[in-house]
């Protein structure tokens, strides 16, 4: 057993599946993967089903942000995912914020769920 924090997969509620799945797929350039083989149907954030990352579900999402807020690393610069976070619908509530593993920015996805912009400092 692990005495560290440890996060299995994470899943985000969403009114609907098609506009979120073009949301997250265009801000973080995943290619996600439909499931409909547990009790609800899911899109998964990888297309080969073997990652647990997490998905996105058929749900209520949280009222105007209020819930957690995850951090989901962006595949390029901060500056280019939230160009890419507006142009597709999400709203940036903050600005730049650096810390020491990297930079962020929060933001609201369409369902306003609370995410996490984040750029990596490069290794």
């Amino acid at each position: 057993m692990t005495t560290h924090p440890t996060v299995v997969w994470t899943e985000i509620p969403v009114a609907g599946l098609a506009r979120a799945e073009a949301f997250y797929s265009t801000v973080f350039g995943w290619k996600m993967q439909h499931d409909a083989t547990g009790p609800n149907p899911i899109v998964n954030f990888t297309d080969d089903m073997s990652g647990i990352g997490g998905h996105l579900y058929p749900g209520t999402p949280a009222n105007a942000g209020n819930g957690p807020t995850l951090h989901l690393a962006l595949p390029d610069r901060l500056e280019d995912g939230i160009a890419r976070c507006t142009k597709a619908g999400g709203t940036v509530i903050s600005p730049t914020i650096s810390i020491p593993p990297g930079r962020f920015a929060y933001a609201l996805d369409p369902d306003c769920n609370s995410i996490g912009l984040f750029e990596p400092n490069v290794a």
